[in-house]
């Protein structure tokens, strides 16, 4: 749904130009200050995330997110609809760590990556909403688009509300799983928290880092000392740099996507619309497929493989961006586009599950509020760069998006270079994380 309201403004953008007299900049801006509030809000919501029931606390933020939808299509200025926004971006910041935490302790660890698959796709068929239903009606009308959009928060919520509240540290997966822990009391206190990767690097003897195992119990961390103990392990950090550079492309792209699809291509807004609609659609295979071939080559004891599919991923997407963005012809940009947002989309779910196998289960949930926190000020200066750098710097109109594209570029470079270096460092963080979850059940 978050992902439906950014495409759905950055489809809105030609008539909320005309209604409120903004430029792209402003456009921009309104997605900005959405992601840095949910950036600031992530952290706070990283610490819930660990000690509060999840699933009551996520419908509460829906109905709330749901509210400020139905308030932004009210407002009849710019400073009002920046003030939607504000709020917007303080209830999204629950969803990152809240549902990393639920799919850690619903799913066996064998699983993770095909369902983070899954709550990706979900994302992108948001965003492909976004561009495809509510933003033709935003053409017609952006207040109806975003009241469209607020109807389903409600029912979403009283589903999430009625949901099972798991135990934590993946205790319900493991028991689901049938995979009765071979350590384990008469009151089921002393589950193995192990996942795959971390029982694999067990097996072939691999050496933690003395200096980042966690003797103390994980629940008694402040946010402070949980923050740094969390920025220490190096595979985490590099991961959340690969995370934020593709993310900030894909922010750009969903905000500016229609109007340089549309400028470079030389094709209407409907079509335009079905040409991202397509794209999306490799989005999608590319979100099922990344997570299900990352958790096959961890299930055959390749155990880089979900750091593998996400450095090849990006790589394979960093080439076929580029005769994308230069080539004048939507027939012949669409099967480059196309691949490469299966590509993009690929690498994400294989990274969101390893970063599960370096992380003790405890620390789920502030973990993910950490990330979120520094992914998201990536994609909260995106769409005003994009929009800042085009008008700017490169003067606007169709060259002025072409040349930004191409330009920004660089940051999913970094991200490639990131996430090879994660290779490296990967299997010693994940025989750590192994190392810290059996102290902690001593």
């Amino acid at each position: 749904m978050s992902s439906a309201d950014t495409a759905t403004v950055g489809a809105a953008a030609t008539p909320l130009r005309h209604a409120l007299g903004i430029s792209n900049t402003d456009i921009g801006l309104l997605v900005t200050v959405t992601s840095l509030v949910a950036a600031v809000a992530s952290l706070p919501f990283g610490v819930l995330a660990d000690r509060v029931r999840r699933t009551r606390t996520l419908a509460f933020v829906i109905v709330v997110w749901g509210g400020a939808m139905i308030w932004s299509a009210t407002v009849s200025t710019f400073g009002a609809l920046l003030l939607t926004r504000v709020l917007l971006g303080a209830v999204t910041a629950a969803a990152g760590p809240l549902v990393a935490s639920l799919v850690g302790d619903y799913f066996p660890a064998m699983e993770r990556g095909r369902v983070y698959g899954f709550v990706l796709a979900g994302e992108l068929v948001g965003a492909g909403v976004g561009f495809a239903v509510t933003g033709d009606i935003a053409a017609l009308s952006w207040r109806a688009a975003f009241v469209l959009l607020a109807i389903p928060a409600f029912v979403l919520a009283w589903l999430i509300f009625r949901l099972h509240e798991p135990a934590r540290g993946g205790r319900d997966a493991l028991l689901a799983a049938n995979a009765p822990p071979p350590e384990a009391d008469a009151s089921g206190d002393d589950v193995d928290q192990s996942t795959d990767a971390q029982r694999l690097a067990r097996e072939r003897g691999l050496e933690p880092d003395p200096a980042l195992v966690l003797v103390e119990d994980p629940r008694r961390l402040r946010l402070l000392a949980a923050t740094r103990y969390i920025l220490r392990i190096r595979t985490n950090v590099v991961l959340i740099l690969a995370s934020a550079g593709g993310y900030f492309f894909l922010a750009g792209v969903q905000t500016f996507g229609v109007e340089f699809v549309t400028r470079q291509y030389g094709i209407d807004q409907a079509l335009g619309t079905l040409v991202l609609l397509v794209v999306g659609a490799g989005g999608v295979a590319g979100v099922l497929a990344g997570g299900a071939i990352g958790d096959l080559l961890l299930h055959r004891g390749f155990i880089n493989g979900r750091i593998l599919v996400g450095a090849v991923a990006a790589t394979a997407a960093f080439v076929l961006f580029v005769p994308a963005i230069f080539t004048h012809s939507a027939s012949h940009a669409l099967p480059y586009i196309t691949f490469a947002a299966l590509a993009l989309s690929a690498q994400n779910p294989p990274i969101d599950a390893a970063r599960l196998d370096i992380m003790v289960p405890l620390l789920w949930g502030r973990a993910e509020g950490v990330r979120t926190f520094l992914r998201t000020l990536a994609q909260a200066v995106a769409p005003v760069t994009f929009g800042g750098v085009s008008d700017y710097v490169f003067g606007g109109g169709r060259s002025g998006l072409q040349w930004t594209f191409a330009l920004m570029l660089l940051p999913l470079g970094g991200s490639i270079f990131f996430l090879y270096r994660a290779l490296r460092t990967y299997p010693g963080d994940i025989a750590t994380a192994a190392a810290s979850a059996q102290a902690g059940q001593s």
